[in-house]
């Protein structure tokens, strides 16, 4: 493993809206960005019955987010995204220099 600082949340609080559930579980969301750190690359969460494992995270600049990364997000586009968080988080600012950490993950397939 590398040097990740301790998390800041457990892993089965990374992905918590029936909406975004609904995306993973669809195979449309495959990653989801946070302010802190929620999982390990191998850790594994459910949702609805169905695993999933942590194949990546890394620390990364909000700003270098990318409309492809949104779609990752489950969303059509950064911009949509952008508006969403924004809604979410009354009174935040989106600062580009803002680091977040990228958890990537991906549906487990039964052994």
């Amino acid at each position: 493993m590398n040097d990740y600082p301790e998390k800041t949340c457990e892993i089965d609080r990374l992905i918590r809206h029936p909406k975004l559930v609904s995306a993973a579980l669809a195979g449309d969301k495959t990653q989801q960005r946070r302010d802190g750190l929620y999982a390990y690359p191998g850790e594994t969460f459910v949702l609805e019955g169905v695993e999933f494992e942590v194949t990546a995270v890394e620390r990364q600049r909000i700003g270098d987010m990318s409309d492809a990364d949104a779609q990752a997000e489950g969303y059509p586009n950064l911009a949509v995204y952008k508006d969403l968080i924004l809604r979410m988080h009354s009174g935040m600012e989106w600062n580009d220099d803002g680091l977040v950490w990228l958890h990537c993950f991906k549906r487990r397939q039964p052994e």
